[in-house]
């Protein structure tokens, strides 16, 4: 399902465009990285796509069926979040339940349940999240973002003030929640390499060559101006990619075969295949 659509889309500020139009279509399923070094326009195309400020110029459009779940930096929310992480994620649920109504507070209550059991969380729930580590404030925060069960996932620098192992298993969850979910995602990041292993797709954004690539991490990776600047990242992003690829269809096939043999009953779930 197509979620976001831009064509000539401009941005900027006070009538003066910050970037070259931006043209892209959004799909369920599709892990969408916004790319560029600090200044190149991420934060003001992200605002835009958010409808936090106008366009200068151009089409965006939203499904109208798309429910967006919004993840911004996590370091603006630590003074506003000194409740235990059941009460992050429950503030994440849609207002329109109706607390009276007792379908919608059972469907209130399985969508915090689903919610932290897909991000790993749910052990956590009564632990203060002012307490947690970078990481688990992160799959938190992800959570309150899941409880809205959104179309589409936008975070804004999920990783920042993580360290290298912490910020490659938050990218494994949000490849894990693309999966589960079947969710498009969109991420601002400028930690390269490690959106190279996990992107389907990528906006890479470049001020000073006045240039704006979008489409397939592939096709975007194949472009001359961004072989000679980011080749060698991208290109062991995807072989890394490849790998993880190769990885998961060996272990759905090794889950199909132990199932087959397996006794009615007992055969093991995908998470257990995943994690075991």
């Amino acid at each position: 399902m197509k979620t976001l659509a831009c064509k000539d889309l401009r941005v900027g500020y006070g009538g003066e465009p910050l970037l070259p139009s931006v043209n892209l279509e959004v799909e369920s399923g599709q892990l969408w990285a916004i790319v560029g070094s600090n200044g190149s326009g991420k934060t003001t195309l992200l605002r835009t796509l958010l409808g936090q400020q106008a366009p200068i110029s151009g089409e965006l459009a939203w499904s109208a069926q798309a429910r967006i779940g919004y993840v911004p930096q996590r370091a603006r929310l630590d003074d506003e979040a000194p409740s235990r992480v059941v009460d992050v994620v429950r503030a994440g649920v849609d207002r329109g339940w109706s607390f009276l109504n007792p379908f919608h507070v059972r469907r209130h209550a399985e969508a915090i349940a689903r919610a932290m059991e897909d991000t790993h969380t749910t052990h956590l729930r009564h632990e203060a999240f002012s307490q947690l580590s970078e990481g688990q404030k992160q799959r938190v925060l992800m959570a309150r973002a899941m409880a809205s069960t959104p179309d589409v996932l936008v975070l804004d620098e999920p990783t920042s003030a993580m360290d290298m192992q912490a910020e490659h298993d938050v990218f494994l969850l949000i490849d894990r929640l693309r999966h589960v979910r079947g969710i498009a995602i969109m991420l601002v990041s400028h930690h390269l390499p490690v959106v190279a292993e996990f992107a389907t797709h990528v906006l890479l954004l470049d001020r000073e060559c006045d240039i704006v690539l979008t489409g397939p991490i592939e096709q975007v990776a194949s472009e001359h101006h961004c072989r000679a600047r980011y080749g060698r990242i991208l290109q062991e992003g995807i072989e890394r990619r490849s790998q993880h690829l190769c990885a998961l269809d060996d272990s759905h096939d090794h889950l199909h075969d132990h199932e087959h043999h397996a006794p009615h009953g007992h055969a093991h779930s995908h998470d257990e295949a995943e994690h075991g």
